[in-house]
């Protein structure tokens, strides 16, 4: 293995994979840190570990991230990337920069980089500052997302109040001197007691040049953009990497994401085919909502896919987590989408579109799914994938974020 990925959530896991695959890198996404050393086949390039770490606290957070670098070194991945995800989503207590500091401490490296960058779906970063699209991230609908509410858009300040090291800034000017520049700029900082630097990048060019600065690093922290330019560094050429085989069965959609696409997302898909509406109040009263989800599905399945959803616009997300509190809320909806999930399968579904990170991550646990092999991409950061074990399941993962409006009709589309 010459690249060992730990993820802090389950969609950031498959676009970082769908990113080393589309280099020429063979890899496989695992979830959750394995228990045996032989989870993974030894044919492959690159590991991405997918963690739940992301919202969790900052010690349970370390403490995952800590056992997933444990299995990738002893598998003996060359190189570590932590992959967050490209709108630095964290608050001021963390998780980044707690789990990069203890990354640093476990390896041993005095030094590493941060850069979420991922100009393909408008996310970069200037002069430290993270932008989405022509926003800055403080301007942009994360200022109220409803765990990470991103009011920073100065990355080299959220990181610094997240670590008790020194954080620094390579700015642009430096990266487009190419990747020797960078290199004598991360050795200054580190002369003068830096930990770490965020690193600017508007292009794709930037990353490249990036991944190759950063071959000697025993650490890299990111988002899935920066593996761009790392396939190079171990002598990887883009090629081609066989696609899993197209899985056969009913369709369904689950969205637990609140984010501002999700909701156009979802509203795109219910203006011509069939919806459900898990509320989280009802929820909360002790209704079942799965149960009347899955009846409700059971005899439309034939007729074509389905939606099931708790995706809903700021108001009506900031009156659920008044009343019943932002993690009651939002673990009320994912235990109800994970139940919904076990029974689509259980009523012949295979081929399945989750929308959130946290959904997924709720969704694939709830199906016992271990490992994933990356298909084709349906839109930038977000593959087709297929579970291995029986039985097989086509799923995409989506980032609440990620997608463009049709990304159901354009999802369901490939797999027909």
């Amino acid at each position: 293995m010459h690249l060992g990925c730990i993820a802090d959530d389950l969609t950031g896991a498959t676009d970082l994979a769908l990113m080393l695959q589309s280099a020429g890198m063979r890899t496989i996404q695992l979830i959750g840190v394995p228990e045996s050393a032989d989870a993974a086949p030894r044919d492959v390039d690159a590991v991405v570990i997918a963690l739940k770490s992301r919202t969790s606290p900052p010690a349970a957070a370390v403490s995952q991230s800590l056992a997933a670098l444990a299995w990738l070194r002893a598998r003996g991945a060359a190189q570590i990337l932590f992959k967050y995800c490209s709108t630095f989503d964290s608050t001021d207590a963390g998780n980044i920069g707690p789990v990069a500091d203890a990354l640093l401490d476990a390896i041993g490296a005095p030094f590493t980089v941060a850069c979420p960058a991922f100009p393909t779906n408008k996310r970069t970063v200037y002069l430290g500052h993270l932008f989405v699209g022509a926003q800055l991230l403080s301007d942009s609908p994360m200022q109220d997302h409803p765990l990470t509410p991103m009011r920073d858009a100065n990355l080299v300040r959220v990181l610094g109040r997240q670590t008790r090291r020194k954080v620094g800034l390579v700015p642009l000017a430096t990266v487009r001197q190419g990747a020797q520049a960078m290199r004598e700029a991360f050795a200054a900082l580190q002369a003068s007691g830096h930990a770490y630097a965020v690193v600017d990048a508007v292009e794709d060019q930037d990353l490249r040049a990036l991944g190759a600065a950063c071959r000697d690093l025993a650490l890299l922290t990111g988002g899935s953009g920066i593996a761009m330019g790392l396939p190079g560094n171990f002598g990887v050429c883009p090629g081609s990497v066989a696609a899993p085989a197209a899985v056969g069965g009913h369709a369904a959609i689950l969205s637990g994401s609140c984010s501002a696409q999700s909701n156009l997302q979802v509203a795109h898909w219910s203006a011509a085919h069939p919806a459900f509406r898990i509320e989280p109040l009802l929820l909360a009263a002790g209704e079942d909502q799965a149960a009347a989800a899955l009846a409700w599905a059971g005899p439309r399945l034939a007729e074509g896919p389905v939606l099931i959803y708790a995706t809903a616009r700021p108001d009506a997300v900031h009156l659920a987590q008044a009343k019943l509190g932002a993690h009651q809320a939002g673990m009320l909806v994912e235990a109800c989408l994970a139940k919904i999930a076990r029974g689509l399968v259980a009523l012949g579904v295979r081929r399945l579109v989750v929308a959130g990170g946290e959904t997924s991550g709720a969704v694939v646990e709830a199906l016992g799914t271990r490992a994933l092999r990356i298909g084709p991409a349906i839109d930038p950061g977000v593959p087709w994938t297929q579970s291995l074990g029986e039985p097989p399941l086509a799923l995409a993962l989506k980032s609440g974020n990620f997608g463009a409006v049709d990304f159901f009709d354009k999802a369901l589309g490939m797999q027909t």
